[in-house]
């Protein structure tokens, strides 16, 4: 047995490599927190490919997290003004397979709904997808992606034909110009941006230009800040575009060859003239132009971007905008260049693949294709038509449903929804009147577990083996190195067994999770993320490995990828990528119908809810460099909680001083939502107009002090993710106690 077991970080989307030793080892001290605990030992695993021995504060400490407050056994309740009482495994999938069943027969399918996680090994989120759109015949399963990453997906798909981030890490030390748009990588992706940073220095010709309203460590590093409005990326992205077309830094041969619709995207950004663009992003025409010289002089440009272009009304159009800035100078599909989107969670890019949103089936395919319906139904041992073709309900959607009564039964697993959702006063309300609610975590107490009926034990990372995707497509084995505490299991097997007892024996006969993986993988074969070569047995021997990968001797693009005998269209006519490609497009051919890669045309619209005299401030809100969303983790290791002790608001000196806001002093934050108070953190790093709220704190750990109190859920009308990035507010300094709380969690019995 080797010292150290190999497994992936589950925070962000980077997905690096770690290795875990036990607390107690030979001839060594043993290892405690600060506590005096004893707790595993967790170091870098330099041989992982994307994060080469680096590790961030995040990873180094989780080990401190595994056994605080964990929910031991599974709880239920009748009502929700009523204490939980422990029962056996047994009573609780009884309780909730017969609660299943009355919905099914009474509402029908339609009202069951499961909200996921991109926590969720890529194991667990397969047979969540069987249980619920296969077995149930319900398309109600989505995931907090709608909240993270669903904007780049629908992007990707209307710009390149399919999903999937077409570049590598590799790249962030091959460019020659890194474009980093509404992301804030030092601090949400820091080991990403640790090479970048590196790169940038040891290269002196390289350029590195951050959009972001807030100066933030990123924006630091850079060459060139732009600290835009917020709301006028498209604006800058077609001022930016508008250059390169006046002078002549397009490339011709590329747009007439490989992509279409250029005409009616060269008509939008002809309105776009420095003049303008500079007079609505805020900017100076000097700053503009320096922009546009460094995209259009460098040979390879790779642009970054998260949720500050994903969580918007326009979210998809400034994806593709982004997009589109690649395909006029032909920046796409070799080293160093191409559009990149960081992904939010450590297996969103797994759930993608698994058919993790409400709209999407196993192997990026979609409910509402007639081919791809009949597929899954065929792998599966299902009836022709038990696969609903309408998509099912998003997150909000879900919320949405509670308040009118339409749906019945929520499960949601591995994610706080009573602090992330937006519009969360409307949140809590709706989760107040859900008839029955499943919550699934491996932590109590949590915000969420106050609207829950049932609490069901979860295995967590380390607990349970599995499999994640990165961002860089790489996939990679989650190992486990401790069995679950007292009665805890993984989530892919209590989907597993509430099938089972629901009729379906023969859908879920599963010894274990590299079975799980084995069925999963063989319906990405000929798929655009086609894994068909990859299992847990490979990863071990061959290591974190990039798809597609498909098994040898699989053949070429076949049947179900948009061939001419389908019986059905299709939104996928498939190219061969060489396999285990570390770029996607490397042939300049799309997933598109004419192998053509497409720009979108898009005029800018601004912000769902601009400011205006009554609430004259737009709020921002975003992540912390220590602290992983809503705390349910980080919030339980001191040394994050000492790094991060307390929420605050950042405010310009300028807006302060109208308002006689002196720093630390508390504000109250009022939107046409909710209210919130904050300390004030008075700086010129934020935008004057503009302030700054992280997310984490929800009511266990502060008073107060939810972001999403204040966030609206208008909504891109595409990939349907609400505008968590920005809302009109009000500020007034108050007189109160900092809003902090300082809670000392005792182990849960349960």
């Amino acid at each position: 047995m080797t010292e150290f077991t190999k497994t992936v970080c589950p925070y962000c989307g980077v997905g690096c490599g770690l290795e875990v030793s036990p607390p107690a080892q030979l001839n060594k001290a043993t290892n405690r927190d600060s506590q005096g605990n004893p707790t595993w030992r967790v170091r870098g695993d330099k041989s992982h490919p994307s994060s080469q021995g680096m590790v961030c504060v995040k990873g180094a400490t989780i080990a401190e997290s595994l056994d605080k407050n964990r929910l031991h056994y599974p709880m239920v309740r009748d009502s929700l003004d009523q204490e939980f009482r422990r029962v056996s495994w047994d009573e609780a999938f009884e309780l909730i397979t017969n609660r299943i069943q009355t919905v099914r027969f009474t509402q029908g399918s339609e009202a069951i709904c499961m909200y996921g996680s991109g926590q969720f090994q890529t194991e667990d989120y397969y047979i969540a997808q069987k249980l619920l759109k296969g077995c149930l015949g319900t398309n109600n399963f989505d995931a907090n992606s709608r909240l993270c990453m669903s904007s780049a997906v629908s992007g990707y798909i209307q710009s390149f034909g399919a999903d999937g981030p077409p570049c590598c890490y590799e790249d962030l030390e091959l460019t020659d110009c890194a474009f980093l748009i509404g992301t804030n990588t030092a601090e949400c992706h820091p080991i990403i941006f640790n090479r970048l940073e590196k790169y940038h220095k040891k290269n002196r010709k390289v350029k590195m230009v951050v959009v972001d309203p807030r100066r933030t460590p990123t924006a630091e590093a850079a060459d060139l800040h732009l600290a835009i409005r917020p709301g006028t990326d498209i604006d800058l992205l077609n001022g930016i575009a508008h250059l390169l077309m006046r002078w002549n830094y397009i490339d011709v041969g590329f747009i007439d060859d490989c992509t279409s619709n250029f005409s009616a995207y060269a008509e939008v950004i002809r309105h776009y003239s420095p003049e303008v663009t500079a007079r609505q992003c805020g900017i100076s025409i000097e700053d503009l132009e320096t922009a546009a010289r460094y995209w259009g002089q460098s040979q390879k440009v790779l642009s970054l971007w998260s949720m500050g272009v994903n969580q918007s009304t326009e979210g998809t159009a400034k994806v593709r905008t982004i997009i589109n800035l690649h395909l006029m100078t032909g920046q796409i599909g070799k080293p160093g260049a191409g559009p990149f989107s960081l992904t939010g969670q450590p297996n969103a890019m797994g759930g993608r693949e698994a058919g993790g949103l409400a709209h999407l089936l196993p192997g990026y395919r979609l409910v509402k294709n007639d081919q791809h319906r009949t597929e899954v139904e065929d792998f599966w041992g299902l009836k022709r038509g038990q696969i609903s073709s309408v998509p099912g309900l998003t997150a909000w959607d879900m919320i949405l449903g509670l308040e009118t009564g339409d749906v019945g039964l929520l499960w949601i697993a591995a994610t706080n929804p009573a602090v992330s959702m937006p519009d969360l006063e409307r949140t809590k309300k709706a989760l107040l009147r859900s008839p029955f609610t499943i919550y699934q975590d491996a932590y109590y107490p949590t915000e969420t577990a106050a609207y829950a009926h049932v609490l069901l034990p979860a295995a967590q990372w380390g607990e349970k083996t599995g499999v994640m995707t990165n961002s860089e497509r790489r996939v990679s084995l989650c190992q486990a190195f401790r069995q679950p505490p007292r009665e805890a299991k993984a989530d892919w097997e209590i989907f597993a067994e509430v099938g089972r007892r629901l009729g379906f024996a023969d859908k879920f006969n599963f010894a274990n999770s590299a079975q799980v993986y084995a069925e999963f993988t063989q319906l990405t074969k000929n798929r655009p993320c086609d894994m068909s070569g990859i299992s847990h047995e490979q990863l071990q021997k061959q290591g974190p490995t990039h798809w597609p990968h498909p098994e040898t001797g699989s053949g070429e693009w076949g049947v179900g990828n948009g061939d001419k005998t389908s019986s059905s269209p299709t939104p996928y006519t498939l190219h061969p990528t060489p396999s285990n490609s570390k770029r996607l497009y490397t042939d300049l051919h799309f997933h598109t119908p004419d192998g053509r890669a497409r720009f979108g045309a898009y005029y800018s619209k601004g912000l769902a809810e601009p400011p205006d005299p009554d609430y004259p401030f737009i709020l921002t809100t975003g992540r912390l460099y220590g602290h992983w969303h809503t705390q349910t983790r980080t919030g339980r290791i001191e040394k994050i909680r000492s790094m991060h002790p307390e929420p605050f608001i950042e405010i310009h000196p300028r807006d302060a001083a109208k308002l006689e806001i002196s720093d630390n002093q508390v504000i109250e934050v009022r939107s046409r939502r909710g209210q919130a108070h904050f300390p004030a953190k008075v700086t010129k790093a934020i935008a004057p107009g503009t302030v700054f709220v992280p997310m984490h704190w929800g009511a266990l750990w502060a008073n107060q002090a939810e972001a999403n109190a204040l966030t609206h859920s208008e909504a891109c009308p595409d990939s349907l993710q609400p505008e968590l990035k920005a809302c009109a507010v009000q500020l007034a300094p108050i007189s109160v106690e900092v809003t902090s709380k300082n809670y000392q969690l005792q182990s849960s019995q349960w």
